[in-house]
């Protein structure tokens, strides 16, 4: 049984649709579910987005950093 509700794989995507899917699959979380971000580069400007237009609602934590793969567990904080 996977830990995480939702995986996205970012680079799937085009660059212009990414960080809407990402912040599309996390508002379908509920409450104390988490989503996996994979990535080819560290996503810290995603972060800051997050600390922006989500903030309070998110957890953050890398699973894996890199170089090459980065694994961002995202969850939603429960109310």
């Amino acid at each position: 049984m996977s830990d995480f509700a939702y995986v996205v794989r970012a680079p799937e995507y085009p660059p212009q649709m990414k960080h809407r899917v990402i912040f599309q699959t996390f508002d379908k979380l509920e409450p104390g579910q988490a989503m996996l971000l994979v990535n080819d580069h560290d996503p810290v400007p995603l972060f800051y987005q997050f600390q922006h237009e989500r903030e309070g609602e998110f957890t953050w934590e890398y699973l894996e950093r890199g170089p090459e793969v980065f694994q961002v567990r995202i969850g939603k904080v429960k109310a």
